[in-house]
């Protein structure tokens, strides 16, 4: 099998930690086999997708070294590599669905789909869609359409069995009884994650969809359009979350986030890509260290755990201090350099400056902390 693996993140934010170790470890997966490394920008989300934030990423996932075979940015032949620019393939796809009976024109408002949730809650049933719409009459349709309601498509879930086998939890089972017949395409036109994902990753021919074990429950709907739709279902693999120190998921509460504030404060990137490839992943040999090569080399799933790792920043700091302490000199004198001279001290004896750094540089955890312990050498 060609491995080719992908990332897809939304341009709604900045590059978080959590994301960046989801890219580090296709990137690391498709080195590790020859194979190949796609970027795809997932914006249907209109309103708060931004090309400042697409740029970002693109910025960001360079920092850290994982340059992309594929993308939108560098073009390939399974383009466009943008979801927005997609929208005609979706529409495709989605009304070959309707002609083969899979999928239907579904005119219920939430309200009333509420309503009927509730009823069927207070009946001892479950709350999903009841195929209200699966079996409308032309003349039903017209009538909902001269009310002026504009249908969604929605995917008619067969009552089978879903099963598949993923590469870090092992075999995954889901009933298809009790997955609502879910929304394909909405009613101003625009594809839903689970469409949309299911279409690029199969056009795209991914071998392998590595992601974040939130998913999971997304999997069996993906399974279910993978099959249908007469395409091969990649190889899942569901990766651990990342949690903050009271267990709870990594967010801003927790500290810096950003990769993008890692960068800033003077963290190297071969260190933060060290340091979130061992969470819930460890190498054969048991070494931390592990530079570029030897984590492409020694790379797989096999040693990946099923729990939650906990992002342990001063773990992160012990990391960085020792490649700031093994880097050349010479890369950690440019690097120091901004925060110095922001701290106002002059830097023009350059060797004198670089005896300094040399002298210091073991003393600290990232970058930014460089000029407190370089003050006593300098005048401002």
């Amino acid at each position: 099998m060609k491995i080719r693996a992908r990332f897809a993140p939304s341009p709604t934010g900045y590059l978080h930690v959590g994301n960046a170790r989801t890219a580090i470890l296709n990137w690391l997966f498709a080195k590790h086999g020859g194979g190949q490394f796609v970027l795809r920008v997932e914006d249907t989300d209109v309103e708060r997708s931004a090309k400042e934030f697409e740029q970002a990423i693109y910025k960001d996932l360079r920092w850290l070294g994982l340059n992309w075979d594929e993308g939108p940015d560098v073009g390939g032949a399974f383009g466009p590599y943008r979801q927005s620019e997609r929208l005609e393939i979706y529409h495709k796809y989605a009304h070959r669905l309707l002609e083969e009976g899979k999928a239907f024109h579904c005119y219920c408002t939430q309200e009333e789909i509420e309503v009927r949730n509730k009823a069927a809650l207070a009946r001892g049933g479950q709350p999903k869609y009841d195929g209200h719409c699966l079996h409308l009459t032309n003349e039903q349709k017209q009538a909902y359409l001269d009310e002026g309601r504009r249908p969604v498509i929605r995917f008619h879930v067969p009552e089978e069995t879903i099963q598949f086998q993923d590469l870090v939890k092992g075999e995954i089972v889901f009933e298809g009884e009790n997955i609502s017949d879910f929304v394909i395409l909405r009613s101003d036109g625009a594809a839903t994650y689970n469409f949309a994902v299911v279409i690029d990753d199969a056009l795209m021919k991914i071998s392998h969809v590595i992601r974040g074990d939130d998913h999971l429950s997304n999997t069996p709907k993906q399974v279910l359009l993978f099959e249908r739709l007469g395409f091969d279902v990649p190889v899942f693999v569901h990766i651990p979350m990342i949690l903050g120190s009271d267990r709870s998921k990594l967010s801003k509460r927790h500290g810096i986030t950003a990769i993008r504030l890692y960068r800033e404060k003077g963290y190297l990137p071969e260190a933060l890509v060290n340091y979130l490839s061992l969470l819930s992943w460890s190498s054969e040999s048991g070494e931390e260290i592990l530079p570029l090569g030897r984590l492409i080399k020694e790379f797989d799933f096999t040693r990946m755990s099923k729990s939650a790792a906990i992002f342990d920043r001063e773990k992160l700091n012990w990391m960085n201090n020792r490649y700031i302490r093994t880097a050349a000199l010479e890369r950690i004198v440019e690097l120091s350099i901004p925060f110095l001279e922001k701290a106002g001290f002059r830097v023009s004896d350059r060797d004198y400056l670089t005896q300094v750094i040399d002298t210091v540089r073991g003393n600290v955890d990232y970058l930014e902390q460089i000029p407190e312990h370089a003050k006593i050498f300098f005048q401002k």
